[in-house]
């Protein structure tokens, strides 16, 4: 997927739009949204997505810019002359407490570090704004339920950022499928191949110049930066991230959950990997195998970080829709889903870029064509997913978005299991693992293709290196797990005040 630069962003999609930002309403917060009002949307978080959400704001008729938020004060800088050079002057803020004060703010995108987005969203409903959240949508499970109440309780429009959920494309494939028109569905799988280099091993950083470090850090524990980049980085770090199953792999999770049909947690789980090939400063696995044993078909996801991959075999190879199929079964070239059914499969590669269901054969049955009215390219399910939220706003039915947010916190949910499975887990070998899952085939194929595509790596199975997690038992209604204290512990760490997510009744 070729990505725009915070550059272009800066001077192609924000420059083009934000002359239509300019101005203020004058209705109070809290009032319905008339048809003919635009909404006036703040952005918390520039770096990153928060560009992305920029050009969607300025590239969506009916939204304004009405305030920028950033810890950094150099980022927010950066924004805020970007910004004026076009003749727009909006309100920005280092604190976001002062920027939720703000009546003249109707709504909030929050593209921040993983460990502010549950207590940034609550606050943002409480304050009466609706919001736009970046996946995953809470760094544990314990919150993500408790922002959902949030949005409920305040009546607020809360819109995911898994912007497949809007692509049209994946609509249609969604309903192809559970139509039945590949037959019974026999299990779903996630990838998220993606390398992801070393971080390095340094053991400390630099604070950015003027960054309130105690501010950036809110709910999590206080602790010096342990790694050379405060930004970016903090997404392999436990505290504040949730590995690539939380960056990447949430997209993937998402729509794997969405063909299969399920809406609460699975039953049990299983994960299988370890950050392995390389010794750094970050925390979560970069090679990983997540079994969600539902009741009905299983959800399997993979994450794979280092850079030597398996090799696929072609369509023309046997391909079987049973729970033994060889290691190097046809799915996704890289990031993807592949849907498998009795009578084929539907690969969804990279969220909706390409989307193609075949028959047991390998012969292609359907291609969903791109649908884009609107010649936007990559950037197609943001502006979908923005323009969903949008109508939600001006409707109050929460229905009319794409991505609601009880969506975004069982698939978020979903990432934080495999990673509570993973740090309850021990180290064995290779062999010692294989044995352990040789009951579960689909389990067992998957981990041989792990294994293969580890030793490509160099990464020596014989010895303890892969972390073997532990089998968890969940109770899917109360969100909670089964006689198991070290699980449950892990289901809403401590809080740091005055950071607290409150909990909401």
């Amino acid at each position: 997927m070729s990505r725009l630069t915070r550059r272009q962003l800066l001077q192609g999609g924000l420059a083009a739009g934000v002359a239509g930002c300019a101005g203020f309403g004058g209705k109070a917060i809290g009032q319905a949204i008339g048809a003919n009002d635009a909404v006036r949307v703040a952005v918390i978080g520039l770096h990153g997505r928060g560009q992305s959400h920029l050009a969607s704001i300025a590239h969506t008729e009916g939204m304004r810019l009405a305030g920028l938020c950033d810890v950094d004060p150099a980022i927010l800088g950066q924004n805020v002359e970007a910004i004026e050079k076009h003749g727009l002057h909006v309100p920005a803020f280092a604190d976001v407490r002062k920027l939720l004060d703000r009546k003249d703010v109707d709504a909030v995108t929050i593209a921040t570090p993983n460990h502010w987005h549950s207590l940034l969203g609550i606050w943002a409903c409480q304050a009466g704004k609706d919001v736009y959240v970046e996946k995953p949508v809470s760094h544990n499970i314990w919150e993500g339920r408790q922002f959902v109440r949030a949005a409920r309780m305040y009546g607020r429009m809360v819109q995911s950022g898994t912007q497949a959920r809007a692509n049209p494309d994946v609509i249609d494939a969604v309903r192809w499928v559970r139509g039945g028109n590949l037959g019974k569905i026999c299990y779903a799988q996630g990838t998220c191949y993606n390398p992801r280099m070393s971080i390095g091993k340094v053991g400390k950083g630099k604070i950015p110049p003027g960054l309130d470090y105690d501010l950036w850090t809110g709910p999590a524990p206080l602790k010096p930066l342990a790694r050379q980049n405060l930004h970016y980085d903090w997404h392999w770090i436990y505290d504040y991230g949730n590995g690539d199953l939380g960056n990447q792999g949430i997209h993937e999770m998402d729509i794997a959950r969405w063909f299969l049909g399920y809406s609460a947690l699975p039953p049990r789980v299983l994960s299988i990997g370890g950050r392995l090939g390389y010794d750094d400063d970050a925390e979560t696995p970069n090679t990983q195998l997540v079994y969600h044993d539902y009741d009905g078909p299983p959800l399997v996801f993979e994450v794979r970080g280092l850079p030597k991959s398996s090799q696929y075999r072609t369509s023309k190879d046997v391909w079987s829709h049973s729970m033994d199929l060889p290691p190097g079964f046809v799915g996704p070239r890289g990031i993807g889903v592949t849907v498998v059914c009795e009578g084929g499969r539907l690969i969804v590669e990279g969220g909706g870029q390409a989307v193609v269901a075949s028959d047991s054969a390998g012969k292609v049955m359907r291609r969903f064509e791109k649908k884009d009215r609107f010649g936007l390219g990559w950037t197609k399910g943001d502006h979908y997913i923005f323009r969903s939220w949008l109508q939600a706003m001006h409707s109050r039915k929460s229905e009319d978005l794409s991505a609601d947010i009880l969506e975004g916190h069982l698939s978020s949910a979903l990432c934080h299991l495999g990673l509570i499975s993973h740090r309850l887990g021990r180290t064995r070998t290779g062999d010692d693992i294989r044995q352990q899952i040789q009951g579960n085939r689909l389990a067992a194929a998957r981990f041989d293709s792990m294994k293969d595509h580890l030793q490509r790596n160099g990464v020596d199975l014989s010895r303890p290196q892969v972390t073997l997690g532990m089998w968890l038992t969940v109770d899917p209604a109360a969100e909670r797990f089964v006689d198991n204290d070290a699980a449950t512990a892990l289901l809403r760490p401590p809080y740091r005040k005055p950071y607290v997510v409150p909990e909401i009744a």
